[in-house]
């Protein structure tokens, strides 16, 4: 069973910092892309940053210059640093892995790739 476990959200004022991290726990074969996405209320989820198992970093456009995403392959984690928070950044935000799973099925080994998405986090930053 996997489960992503997502902490580091609250309250800060604007231009403040926060830094999120999500730790992949649980059975499986490898990790591929990790990501941030998040959803403010009333608003449809949306993607805040990506990053590949080459450590390759994609960002949202509105964040991109302000938010870091990382990540620590040893620990199976992913963080998100925001910086210079604006009041508009608030929502909450969800961690997501592409996972590589491996079974052994009538004598053979078998691979699935699988996304699973955390808990969520909220961040709220006041104006």
């Amino acid at each position: 069973q996997v489960q992503l476990v997502e902490s580091g959200g609250g309250l800060v004022q604007a231009g403040g910092s926060l830094r999120l991290s999500c730790k992949v726990n649980g059975t499986f074969f490898g990790i591929n892309t990790m990501g941030w996405y998040r959803q403010g209320q009333g608003k449809s989820r949306e993607l805040v940053a990506v990053i590949s198992s080459r450590v390759a970093a994609d960002y949202a456009d509105s964040v991109k210059g302000r938010f870091t995403i990382s990540r620590d392959s040893a620990q199976n984690t992913v963080y998100l640093q925001m910086n210079s928070l604006k009041f508009e950044d608030t929502a909450v935000y969800y961690c997501n892995a592409d996972l590589t799973l491996r079974s052994f099925l009538s004598g053979g080994v078998h691979f699935q790739n699988q996304k699973y998405w955390g808990q969520g986090t909220q961040v709220t930053v006041s104006s």
